[in-house]
Parts: structure tokens; sequence; C-alpha cells
């Protein structure tokens, strides 16, 4: 049923496997936090089965105006950006436009040459700067999609000549030029590791952003509405917000010395609306984001709409970095982490989820055996430590009493 506030609180979320009392657990996490003034407010997102268990909306989303949290807020989803924009590179795979282990100069000719930045030795006097080597090999779509490319967010031996170049960090709504204006300089720059060898965290999936441009011969903002949004019926979704909407944008907040702080808010309505980031650019609401992760946890489908073959779905969910990701779960797949040892994990999940987070603090979770989807969307950074994330997959997990084999 829906409330008043326009939350959804399922009256059956027994009939979905959850023990109710239990599930309260989750929201009695985020209202705690709230309480405690560490968070303004979030809105928790429950579905199993293709079947809404809980969306519901707590706290503020502007806590000096006292306006509520409502379901139908609109958030900076950051990193989670990451799987739509490996989404849209999977459909050019499936309409036979590119092969994943493409040298990505193929289509980006400025990426023909790379080389690759090495740090002076241990005992070099201070100041020394880095050198470089040739890349053992081109960059393949492939290491784009897997954050193996050589590419991170400016940090590594030639980490100064990234910060002169305005490229380091995540954040792009902010710059006065097109995503192929960013990264025909990204070309420019050295690697910071070997293609194939290290996983890096960085920059892979703006410039599959790029690609995606190039191969399509479209904008990245139109491709994605067109063929991902519109179809999914992702109607609040977008690089940046139409003024009409800004109502409804949660601010950011930060802890900062345990305190809740107005934070920095970004250009994602008034500024110059140009660079359309696939790595960490895209805006949304817990029911467009929901919708995009129910078509994929289905097999690449939702509603009558398929974007994916389940076997392309099935790929990007399979571990594809053989042991390169050292992080938690220990293996990524086409744009996610991937659960392949639930003890090296060592938290409450399936063997086969799979998930990723963002800057602004939210992560979500996609199982496949249990078909359940999980997130909490809220705007906290820095997050100063706070574990919440990170507890609400647990509580969701410990709710569900009625497991699938």
């Amino acid at each position: 049923m829906v409330s008043a506030a326009g939350s959804l609180r399922a009256d059956d979320a027994s009939a979905a496997g959850f023990d109710r009392a239990r599930l309260q657990r989750v929201d009695a996490a985020i209202q705690k936090d709230i309480d405690a003034q560490q968070l303004a407010g979030a809105v928790m997102f429950i579905a199993r089965d293709g079947k809404p268990v809980e969306l519901h909306a707590l706290g503020l989303r502007d806590v000096d105006a006292k306006e509520p949290m409502t379901t139908d807020t609109i958030f900076r989803i950051a990193s989670m950006s990451k799987a739509i924009t490996t989404t849209a590179v999977m459909m050019l795979y499936e309409e036979g436009k590119l092969m994943l282990h493409d040298p990505l100069s193929k289509y980006l000719p400025a990426f023909a040459h790379s080389v690759v930045a090495v740090a002076p030795p241990p005992n070099s006097p201070p100041g020394t700067a880095f050198t470089t080597v040739p890349a053992h090999r081109p960059i393949q779509i492939h290491d784009l999609l897997t954050h193996t490319a050589g590419l991170t967010y400016g940090d590594g031996p030639a980490a100064e000549l990234y910060k002169k170049a305005g490229l380091f960090g995540w954040y792009f709504a902010d710059k006065d030029e097109t995503i192929g204006a960013v990264i025909d300089r990204l070309a420019t720059l050295p690697l910071q590791g070997q293609p194939g060898e290290i996983w890096q965290y960085g920059y892979s999936a703006d410039v599959l952003g790029r690609l995606v441009e190039v191969i399509s011969g479209e904008p990245l903002d139109q491709f994605f509405a067109r063929h991902i949004f519109a179809p999914l019926k992702m109607t609040d979704t977008c690089f940046y917000l139409p003024p009409e909407k800004e109502a409804r944008l949660a601010k950011v907040y930060g802890l900062q010395h345990g305190k809740l702080s107005l934070g920095d808010q970004g250009e994602y309505v008034h500024g110059p609306r140009k660079c359309f980031s696939g790595g960490a650019g895209i805006l949304s609401t817990a029911h467009d984001y929901g919708r995009f992760l129910q078509m994929l946890l289905n097999g690449g489908t939702l509603d009558g709409v398929r974007l994916l073959s389940p076997k392309t779905v099935e790929l990007m969910r399979t571990n594809a970095t053989g042991s390169l990701f050292h992080e938690k779960t220990g293996a990524f797949g086409l744009g996610f982490w991937v659960t392949t040892d639930l003890g090296r994990a060592g938290e409450l999940g399936t063997v086969g989820a799979y998930g990723w987070g963002s800057a602004y603090f939210p992560q979500y979770v996609v199982d496949p055996q249990e078909h359940l989807i999980a997130f909490m969307l809220t705007q906290l950074l820095p997050a100063g430590g706070s574990t919440l994330n990170e507890r609400v997959k647990v509580l969701t997990y410990q709710a569900m009493v009625d497991v699938k084999e």
C-alpha cells in the first residue's frame, strides 16, 4: 500500500519471504542516523521476485527548508552510472558494432600509442620525475569494462600531469567542454598502469561513454535517453536536471568532524550542461534505478522490453578480472563487483550477487539467486566513516527468512 507520504510499505512482505519485524530493522537503522543528525534523509528500496517489498522515504531532503524526503526525490548517483554505461556498450556489442577485445584505438585513434608512467626508484632524490615505458599491449574495450585499462582518477606516478590537465577526480559536471574534448586530452597523458595487468578505478567508464558516442553517432545523453531511459520508463533519469524538477533534487550533506553540514551541490542544474560523464554523471530516483536493476535481474528485459540477452547479462556478472580485484569480493565483472566466494566477501550475501556504489554514499546489490534488489539512496559526501550503506544490505538479508536453494 502507499502511505500519505508516498511510501510503499508492503503488507505482504511475508509473502515475499521477509519477516516484517526484522524488516523494520532496516528503517530503524536509517532513522537512528537521522535522529543523531548523521544523515539528512534517505529512500530505501527493496524488491523481490519483481515485486516491491519496500519503497520508503525517511528524513529530509532539505534540512534548512524542512522539506521531507519523498519517494520521487531525485539523487546524484555518481558511480552507479557505470552500470548504465556498461549496458550501453553491451547493447552495441550485441548489435555487432564492436568486439570486447577490440583495441580502443580502432574507434578512438588518440589512444593508439599509449605509454605508461613508472615511478622513480625508491632511493631517487626528492622531486625526481616519473619515467614512461611503452604499453605492453593496446587498451582493449574489455579493459575499460573491467577497470584494467591503466586509468585511474588521476592518482599514480603521473598525478601532477593529470592535475595540470584538469583531470583529477570523478566530477565532470562543471566542465565547459564536451566529453569528447575531455577524453581526447586524457589520451595524451600516460597511463598509470599496464593494460590488463592491474585493477585501477578511474576514467574507464568515461572513455566508454565517449566510445558509445563515436560508435552510435549520438551524443551520450541522447543515446541513453532513447535506448535505455525511455524504453525502461525511467522518466526522471538524466545527466542534467530540467530546472522545473530542481525542487525534487536532494541536497548534498557531508559529515565533517562528526557533524552534518551542507555540502557542494554541484552544477547539475545551472552549470555548463555540456560534459556527459558515463562514469559518474547521472541523476535518478529510486523508482527509475530500481527499474534499471530489475531489467538486469530479469536477464536484460522488463515489461516486454528487451535491452540485453540473458547470455550478455550472464557475462556481465561473471568474474572477468581473475585475481586482480583485491577489494571485498575479490571478483569484478563488467561494471560491478561480483560475489564468487561468500567467505571471502565476509558479510551476508549470496554467491552470484553483484553491485556497486556511489561517491554520494549509496550502494546497490542485485542477487539473481534470491531474485532480490536492494539499495538506499541518499546524498552524503563525505560520509565521515559511516557504515550505514553497508549495514542496510546486511539488514536486508537478515530480514529475508525464506531463501531460495
